[in-house]
């Protein structure tokens, strides 16, 4: 087989998989407590992401001077479960971080950092809520 057609071949299989990737990864607003999302639902997002609060999507981690933009996505084979790379940023400051989110039922998922976290700051782990009826800013 031509070396350009193994070329070919590899590129449509990795476009499958993130394709596959993303067509599996979360969907929807989540936020760190149901009450944040009963919330934003009543008051609108807005109003919870000017309180300071973070929210997540597919797209990554927003709030007012912080985000994380999700570059890479790879599905696990044997649990509900992805891996993430990501490159974040606030005032100042760029790093790279590696998350792995985990599906723990059909309204939460576990965020886990490899970036140590501050005392006083979770950074990017922890718990997450669907927020159904919340849209995407």
């Amino acid at each position: 087989m031509p070396r350009s057609a193994i070329c070919l071949i590899a590129v449509c299989l990795s476009a499958t998989a993130v394709a596959a990737a993303d067509a599996d990864f979360i969907k929807g607003v989540h936020l760190q407590t149901e009450e944040l999302c009963a919330q934003a639902k009543k008051d609108g997002l807005q109003t919870v992401i000017e309180a300071g609060n973070v929210i997540l999507t597919a797209r990554g981690f927003d709030s007012i001077e912080y985000n994380c933009e999700f570059l890479q996505v790879s599905k696990a084979t044997r649990s509900p479960a992805w891996l993430v790379s990501a490159i974040c940023q606030e005032p100042g400051y760029l790093f790279p971080d590696v998350l792995s989110i985990t599906q723990m039922n059909d309204t939460q998922l576990d965020v886990v950092s490899v970036k140590p976290a501050a005392e006083e700051d979770s950074g990017n782990s922890g718990s997450y809520y669907l927020c159904p009826g919340v849209s995407e800013p």
